[in-house]
């Protein structure tokens, strides 16, 4: 649904954007795939050279000072975008009751990010099954906020039905896709926005995307774009490099002129690091696009292996707001 901007040339319409990257860039292990010897302060840096947006994680676990998202609004390009993920008090402490407060304050701690912010995802516990009047309370907290696009990743099966799908059309919130081997998907899309979250096929966290599965969403996301859809998709497959192969493989199949062009600017030594190292064939490489296996031991990366500083080190239990 191609969006009129409004002008007086009835031709100029809205372009639709594709927004790829990973969810979170400071992953010690990294190194070897994207930063080489590049210092810790310049991965931002880097990260927002290899690619076009960024998921911000930390906000989900601690309250990021203005003064870093100012930071890191100067720190990436003119064009670059962020997504931010909701903080936690909202969906599993509060579990979206009475959350327009909270809402409130996030908003004006993000404020320095500007239009470099593309939009806000919240992520829902899987054991939080369908509450519709709690839904319905959380879209009109939403609209304090109206100046960034929502999405809201629902990880209970009770929740894929259509009068869910018609609340969040109603009020222009999109469903976010996430993929992921011990919470069900729902292909459902409900805006002009698309969110993809994948989390790793069947090791969560761990394991790489097939080149099936990689050129399957890579289509989905094409056909979006052709719709007038805005689409981001972000690799939360961090914990063995493969979000960094994914997204930049990713960005090539979506658009290889835009991600040739990347690359050329992106001439730094940690892209060659990236270039040289070795895929590894993990769990869901060689699986089907869409059908999961169920959830099992081990199907999620150890934290040994796993990062737990998204943005910054994980905080504590947040405390009220």
């Amino acid at each position: 649904m191609p969006r009129d901007l409004g002008l007086r040339d009835a031709r100029i319409r809205y372009v639709a954007r594709a927004h790829i990257g990973t969810s979170g860039w400071v992953y010690a292990g990294w190194r070897e795939h994207l930063y080489a010897d590049t210092p810790t302060k310049r991965w931002l840096h880097v990260a927002s050279r290899a690619f076009d947006a960024l998921e911000i994680n930390g906000s989900f676990y601690t309250q990021i000072k203005p003064e870093t998202y100012a930071r890191w609004y100067q720190e990436t390009p003119e064009d670059f975008r962020f997504a931010l993920k909701g903080h936690r008090f909202v969906t599993h402490y509060k579990r979206l009751r009475d959350c327009e407060s909270s809402i409130i304050l996030l908003r004006d701690q993000v404020k320095p990010l500007g239009e470099k912010l593309a939009a806000v995802v919240w992520q829902l516990p899987s054991n939080f099954a369908a509450d519709v009047p709690r839904l319905e309370q959380f879209m009109v907290a939403l609209t304090a906020w109206p100046t960034v696009r929502h999405a809201l990743e629902l990880r209970h099966r009770s929740w894929f039905t259509p009068h869910v799908a018609d609340v969040m059309r109603a009020a222009g919130v999109a469903v976010c896709m996430g993929d992921a081997p011990d919470f069900p998907m729902w292909r459902e899309v409900t805006t002009d926005l698309v969110y993809v979250r994948l989390h790793g096929h069947t090791r969560k966290y761990a394991s790489s995307y097939s080149e099936k599965s990689l050129c399957a969403w890579a289509e989905d996301t094409k056909r979006w774009l052709a719709e007038g859809r805005d689409v981001h998709v972000y690799f939360d497959n961090d914990a063995e490099g493969h979000a960094v192969r994914n997204a930049m493989r990713f960005q090539e199949l979506v658009d290889p002129r835009r991600a040739k062009l990347r690359q050329v600017e992106f001439a730094l030594p940690a892209r060659r690091v990236a270039a040289r190292s070795r895929p590894v064939v993990s769990g869901s490489s060689r699986a089907s696009p869409w059908p999961r296996p169920n959830a099992r031991p081990g199907s999620r990366a150890s934290s040994a292996r796993r990062s737990t500083a998204r943005t910054g080190s994980r905080a504590r239990r947040p405390v009220e707001r």
